[in-house]
């Protein structure tokens, strides 16, 4: 069973900063191609099925980091239950509280960070969510199961929307480029985000070193073909500078 697609009007949403959702367009998905074992589609398939059958504890690990799964079900012997996490928004936001007390920003910078990451979260989600409509792409859990092996499960909950693009990539970079427009390149931290929920800290060189980890924790879960997150990655760059230099803020 599947649930319905969530938000598919999202796109229909006016942007902040950028002039629309559609300013940025990537290049389309690999064509589907199951039949042909020689075809980009099918070694994305293989490739992401493989992963997922010999993760590491690193890679478990970037992936549960990362996962930010604001309703996850969980399955204890009989017994099925939902639990409330950050959402990847929500672990951005606070990523930049993480960098405003270090930093010991005052009260102005800190809301200069505030929103400046809020409104390229904001637009970077109404891009994303345009491309997904508009290629409406499979995700691997689905095909691998039709095709491939029917017991195959990813390593974390597949979500109700298409998997091209990557919205947890494209977020997380378009955050980075806004943050790292604030308070500089090589701002290295410790992420504490996802403590709470028993998941262990993890430490960053930078804004951007978060945003390129991210990039390959979507496909460590099972959710993304590794080609999505690295065009997600690009697209969301594209979009945070934009709005980091258009977005002006201060006199």
């Amino acid at each position: 069973m599947y649930a319905s697609a969530a938000e598919p009007h999202w796109m229909e949403i006016r942007t902040m900063v950028i002039d629309s959702a559609s300013i940025y367009e990537p290049t389309p998905p690999p064509t589907f191609n199951i039949k042909d074992k020689n075809s980009k589609y099918y070694q994305e398939v293989i490739a992401i099925k493989n992963a997922i059958d010999s993760l590491t504890p690193e890679q478990k690990h970037i992936a549960e980091f990362w996962d930010d799964n604001p309703f996850k079900m969980n399955v204890t012997g009989h017994v099925m239950f939902g639990s409330k996490k950050f959402s990847p928004p929500g672990h951005w936001m606070s990523v930049v509280g993480i960098a405003a007390k270090q930093a010991k920003s005052d009260y102005a910078e800190t809301i200069y960070a505030t929103t400046k990451t809020a409104i390229a979260l904001f637009d970077a989600f109404i891009q994303c969510w345009y491309v997904k409509y508009k290629y409406n792409t499979v995700r691997p859990e689905t095909v691998i199961n039709q095709y491939i092996d029917i017991n195959w499960r990813p390593y974390l909950q597949t979500p109700a929307f298409p998997e091209y693009t990557c919205g947890h990539s494209t977020i997380s970079s378009a955050a980075a480029e806004a943050l790292t427009s604030v308070y500089g390149d090589n701002f290295a931290y410790t992420d504490s985000t996802e403590l709470e929920f028993g998941i262990a800290n993890r430490s960053f060189k930078s804004f951007r070193h978060a945003a390129d980890e991210n990039n390959w924790a979507r496909f460590y879960g099972g959710l993304h073909f590794h080609n999505s997150c690295i065009i997600s990655t690009d697209i969301g760059q594209k979009v945070g500078k934009h709005i980091a230099t258009k977005l002006k803020m201060k006199k």
